[in-house]
């Protein structure tokens, strides 16, 4: 017997309760009243499968994640001519559309097979809460669309890390202001200069500056913009790409919070999905995360709350590349190496560690064979890049507003930077031209 839970307007309710009355093998187990109720019962493990309707009041990604959460999967209930009800409930990520003049026997079996998938497939909650379900198939007619209740269909093959297309690297390291934001616009800027096209997403919660260093005064809607839209079922890859335009030829930004408090607009669903579709806008995309990976999911207590540095531990769960980076100061070196002990148990990629703002100044006559000796003996850091202090230079860029690859294409800092983009993405040559950024900047 499948359970089922309901939450459906007063247009096609009554019809399709009495025709779930009629089909075999399913229990009504609730009729909620909105989705507060659907959300509190769903916690409860009575159903394995909810209805609803897409023009439910408070319906959204979050909610959809929240019952994926507890284990009940999500059917939608449309009219015959509800086009635009079916199209947002498909971007919701709901893959099993349901009307209410269908044959009980296909509802049933519809049902029945969403609970399966529950079942068979499970919801595997990593250190994120992120879920992860397979793929779906067609059920009484119904195209397959990706996995849980939540995760919008594709909009396209964006391909794997490593077969050249749609790749995602995330720069953070720990606190301190290492430079996490100067090696992210500057790796994207270089991928951008070798014609791929780039884009840098800024997901610092705790102080975004994407925009400030490239001189994007104006308050661009950004990553909040996006998560709203998303939250509501409409972002999609055109959208994204209107919300994130292009600075330089080949080189987009979708810029951060204009204020830190703002933090919780950035929920994980929202968050999986802007980085999904950012997939299928560019070529590379780039990351700009916050420095704070602690999983304060206990602080939200038995309530669903948004937790802050969600965005970050989202972004690194779905990178391909992770760069992290510390200062080459002592008290940096220190955090670097806890950070790089932090990260190793979340779900990430193998990090390429860079120590940045290196001079003879902290480290003596020889700095980078001391801050390697020393990473070597008491980290076991073997593999370790250097990037060269150059405050002018990176003076230079921020009061100019643009990145260090159109202020200064020659400095030491940039051409380290230069060869880290090669080692990340086998598409960049070793020493990329920066020539096509000296064409005029669009204004944003």
């Amino acid at each position: 017997m499948t359970r089922v839970l309901t939450a459906l307007t007063h247009h096609h309710e009554p019809e399709f309760v009495r025709l779930l009355e009629s089909a075999l093998d399913i229990e009504l187990v609730r009729r909620c009243a909105d989705v507060a109720e659907l959300l509190s019962v769903g916690a409860a493990g009575v159903a394995r499968v909810a209805v609803v309707s897409p023009d439910l009041r408070g319906l959204d990604r979050d909610a959809l994640r929240q019952l994926a959460g507890h284990g009940v999967r999500v059917a939608g209930l449309v009219g015959p001519d509800d086009d635009e009800g079916e199209r947002r409930l498909r971007q919701l990520g709901v893959a099993t559309i349901l009307g209410p003049k269908d044959d009980p026997y296909e509802v049933a079996a519809a049902l029945t097979s969403l609970a399966g998938a529950t079942t068979s497939v499970g919801a595997s909650r990593s250190s994120t809460g992120s879920l992860i379900n397979g793929r779906e198939g067609a059920v009484g007619g119904t195209p397959a669309v990706a996995g849980w209740a939540g995760i919008p269909p594709d909009d396209g093959d964006h391909g794997d890390a490593g077969d050249g297309r749609s790749q995602l690297t995330v720069v953070w390291g720990p606190t301190g202001a290492p430079g996490r934001t100067t090696v992210a616009v500057t790796l994207a800027a270089h991928l951008a200069a070798a014609g791929m096209t780039t884009m840098v997403v800024d997901l610092d919660t705790w102080g975004s500056s994407v925009a400030q260093v490239l001189g994007l005064v104006d308050e661009a809607p950004g990553v909040a913009a996006a998560a709203r839209a998303s939250e509501q079922g409409t972002l999609d890859v055109p959208g994204l790409a209107r919300l994130a335009p292009e600075v330089v030829p080949g080189l987009r930004v979708l810029t951060g919070l204009p204020k830190a408090d703002r933090w919780p607009e950035l929920r994980v669903a929202a968050i999986e999905d802007i980085l999904r579709l950012s997939r299928g806008v560019v070529d590379h995309v780039v990351v700009d995360a916050g420095f704070a990976v602690e999983d304060d999911e206990e602080l939200s207590y038995d309530t669903a709350a948004p937790r802050r540095n969600a965005s970050t531990l989202t972004a690194l769960e779905a990178a391909d590349h992770l760069v992290v980076v510390g200062a080459a100061d002592p008290v940096g070196l220190q955090r670097l190496v806890r950070a790089v002990q932090d990260v190793a148990v979340r779900p990430s990629p193998r990090p390429t560690v860079v120590v940045n703002k290196v001079r003879s100044s902290v480290a003596g006559p020889r700095p980078e064979r001391a801050i390697r000796d020393v990473l070597g003996r008491f980290a076991g850091m073997d593999d370790v890049r250097f990037m060269p202090w150059a405050p002018d230079d990176c003076d230079a860029a921020v009061l100019a507003g643009r990145s260090l690859v159109e202020v200064a294409p020659e400095s030491p800092l940039t051409l380290a930077v230069a060869d880290l983009a090669a080692r990340l993405d086998d598409r960049m040559p070793s020493r990329p031209r920066a020539r096509g950024f000296r064409r005029s900047r669009r204004a944003v």
